[in-house]
């Protein structure tokens, strides 16, 4: 079984699939940050120095272990020289 096989089989049951639909939006942000971040060549320890964080506030973030402010994901995009644009679909 592959790891799309296993999507599928989870995705089945509706429960999982409200929470993943929940959460969705969610990890759409952490994937996109860290793809920024790697395309950059910057280090979680970089972004860190250059936003005035923590390293281990960036590990949270990326790990889906902290629920961010409006305000943290702006420096986070200053610290990557991106512009934070939200929009409701």
């Amino acid at each position: 079984m592959n790891l799309n096989d296993l999507k599928k089989e989870l995705l089945a049951d509706p429960n999982v699939k409200a929470e993943y639909d929940r959460l969705g939006s969610q990890y759409e942000i952490i994937n996109e940050l860290i793809k920024l971040r790697k395309e950059q060549g910057i280090t979680q320890k970089e972004l860190a120095r250059r936003t005035g964080l923590k390293q281990s506030a960036v590990s949270r973030l990326e790990t889906g272990n902290y629920n961010p402010s409006l305000a943290f994901l702006e420096r986070i995009a200053q610290g990557i020289g991106k512009e934070l644009h939200i929009e409701f679909r």
